[in-house]
């Protein structure tokens, strides 16, 4: 998986299309990471103390790695990434700038 956590990603399909965030956290067993303000699902939290009520939380869920694309820091658009090394340290270079991440 060549997206980490703190990355800039732009969502590419399914109902948030074109939201734009960043990675908050990331599963790579599962493929999937979660991206902030995408994706956003409401559920029913039950009271957990006597004095407390029950109430609806909106909670971040998982996207699918295929359903987003790495921001290119300079032009904004989606862009995919490549590998490379300079010096024996691992680089990720952006292929429409050119820019290293």
């Amino acid at each position: 998986m060549k997206i980490k956590k703190g990355d800039k990603v732009i969502v590419i399909s399914g109902q948030d299309k074109g939201k734009s965030g960043k990675i908050l956290r990331a599963f790579p067993k599962m493929d999937k990471v979660i991206v902030e303000g995408v994706n956003v699902k409401k559920s029913h939290q039950k009271a957990t103390a006597k004095r407390q009520k029950g109430q609806i939380v909106e909670r971040t869920m998982p996207v699918h790695v295929s359903n987003v694309m790495i921001e290119d820091p300079k032009t904004g658009k989606p862009t995919r990434i490549k590998a490379g090394s300079v010096d024996g340290v691992y680089t990720r270079v952006t292929k429409k700038s050119g820019t290293k991440l």
